[in-house]
């Protein structure tokens, strides 16, 4: 009787220590797949004049997605890194910018913001700037050829000077 409350005793410390063991093994599953995608800034390095709408490709790996366009365009709201400022970069959007659509029908992007976007934005170079960093990191898709930007629904008197 003894030897049998052993050998059960014995066993449930070894189910406990594989299982132990178990949940602490490294997941071998694939890591989560990744996609590269552009976010165009200014950068007063390679751009030392400032053409307001030159704008300079940084590259960015995101967990992969359908919605490629709409990561892409998140990425350049988040703004530039820490590394990516000191080799110049840097935005003409507004932080706290979100977008509240994003379709693309018939090689045409169509893109609305929120109030955000244009809050406090005067200048025909910053305005130039900000269509140029948005146009340029949607167009990087073979979807895309055209980009109509909005503001609440509203594409006639966004951006102005």
């Amino acid at each position: 009787m003894k030897k049998e409350i052993l050998i059960i005793i014995v066993l449930a410390i070894i189910i406990v220590v594989l299982a132990g063991v178990l949940l602490m093994w490294p997941n071998n599953k694939n890591p989560a797949e990744t996609i590269k995608v552009k976010a165009y800034f200014n950068n007063n390095k390679m751009d030392p004049e400032y053409s307001c709408n030159k704008v300079f490709a940084v590259e960015r790996e995101i967990p992969k997605t359908e919605a490629v366009d709409r990561a892409a365009l998140e990425e350049l709201l988040k703004g530039f890194t820490d590394a990516e400022n000191n080799a110049g970069f840097f935005t003409s959007i507004n932080s706290g910018v979100k977008i509240q659509s994003l379709t693309i029908e018939n090689d045409t992007a169509y893109v609305d913001f929120d109030e955000q976007l244009e809050y406090q934005v005067g200048g025909s170079c910053r305005v130039s700037a900000i269509r140029a960093q948005i146009t340029q990191t949607l167009k990087q898709f073979p979807t895309v050829n055209n980009v109509v930007i909005s503001i609440n629904g509203r594409t006639e008197d966004i951006l102005q000077p």
